[in-house]
């Protein structure tokens, strides 16, 4: 008899424990996660898992049990799926598979995961724009092959675009620009707080050029702005 071989075996599980060593150390983590009754709630509560084989459940099981294979193969193949709705602390034990899976996206991100900038690619144009501009996108930017895993709704949204751009009415129909804007202090603040927090850390493990672009942004508004500590 053959055993069959983890999806990743290719990977140390060294590495493998030392990724489920950080998600552990965060300080959210025992706030989280208490041991799962297999009662199901958090499924049946999970938009995500009516359209992808994915589970709150099988994550919290697998962190609960300390699975360093499982929790690798989620890392890569799974977190990615949650819509981060929070549906599923409506666990009978305090679960909080949501947050858990917050973790674990954090913990691939600044890992530079290959899952993680994966999972980010289409959302470049949109980080960029919030960064640069301080304020939310327009819906023009809601198509299906940028959010694949938005699942239908986004083809929904891109259906009705007209509709959408009466809500959010921008400048022109190819612009980013919203309603309203965001005055120079505010964004000098949130350019501040991003640097501040590691935001452009993470950004930067996982695309790289779009964190140079972003910096080179930011760095003259805050150097004008008179901020000497970056």
């Amino acid at each position: 008899m053959t055993l069959a071989l983890p999806k990743y075996s290719d990977v140390p599980l060294e590495e493998k424990q030392r990724l489920f060593d950080e998600i552990q150390a965060d300080p959210r983590y025992e706030d989280f996660l208490y041991g799962c009754y297999e009662c199901g709630i958090c499924v049946a509560a999970c938009p995500s898992a009516r359209f992808y084989d994915f589970s709150p459940r099988k994550i919290t099981q697998a962190l609960g049990r300390k699975d360093v294979e499982l929790i690798y193969e989620q890392l890569n193949d799974d977190v990615w799926n949650c819509s981060q709705c929070f549906s599923c602390t409506r666990c009978p034990r305090g679960n909080n598979p949501g947050g858990l899976i917050t973790v674990m996206r954090e913990v691939a991100v600044n890992n530079g995961l290959g899952s993680a900038q994966e999972a980010l690619e289409g959302y470049g144009r949109v980080v960029y724009k919030i960064m640069g501009t301080g304020t939310q996108v327009s819906p023009d930017m809601l198509q299906p092959n940028a959010f694949p895993d938005w699942g239908p709704h986004v083809q929904e949204i891109s259906d009705h675009l007209d509709l959408w751009r009466r809500a959010l009415p921008p400048e022109t129909l190819h612009t980013t620009d919203t309603a309203w804007h965001v005055d120079d202090k505010t964004i000098t603040e949130l350019y501040y707080i991003w640097y501040a927090t590691g935001v452009m850390d993470m950004i930067e493990e996982v695309d790289e050029g779009l964190a140079e672009i972003l910096e080179d942004v930011m760095e003259e508004v805050l150097e004008e702005a008179g901020f000497d500590d970056l």
